[in-house]
């Protein structure tokens, strides 16, 4: 079924000028960058969009780490879109993703791990709604 779901290159990774890198790695595996830009979110922003956070003991860090750099948003298309981007970002704790996954290669820690992607359809669709118009997603 062809799904569309968020990516976001987190502010590590594009302060060590990853998200070509990660990008490349993206299409390469069938997926379709349907939108993208690059922002610097607000502590407001980055506050909303881990709304679902707000009462866990590392919402603070997660909002300050967000907040901390640029980021590279992307709404990528393809078929099971939100299954195979998770596939290809690996686990979030870097040290336990497979080899070959975004995160195997370029993470530096379980925060700084240099991705973040939808985790289901209905948050994809809230997720890309967060940082895109209609108007912006080409396809």
């Amino acid at each position: 079924m062809l799904q569309r779901t968020l990516s976001i290159i987190k502010p590590d990774a594009v302060a060590r000028g990853l998200q070509g890198e990660i990008l490349a790695m993206i299409q390469a595996s069938g997926l379709r960058i349907a939108a993208m830009k690059m922002l610097r979110l607000t502590e407001a922003q980055a506050g909303a969009f881990y709304e679902v956070h707000r009462e866990r003991p590392f919402y603070g860090d997660l909002v300050r780490y967000m907040t901390s750099g640029p980021v590279v948003c992307s709404v990528l298309e393809g078929e099971d879109a939100v299954a195979a981007y998770r596939a290809l970002m690996g686990s979030t704790d870097p040290a336990k993703a497979a080899e070959g996954t975004i995160r195997r290669k370029y993470a530096q820690s379980v925060q700084a791990n240099a991705v973040h992607g939808s985790d289901a359809p209905e948050t994809a669709a809230r997720e890309i709604a967060f940082f895109f118009s209609q108007t912006e997603i080409v396809g």
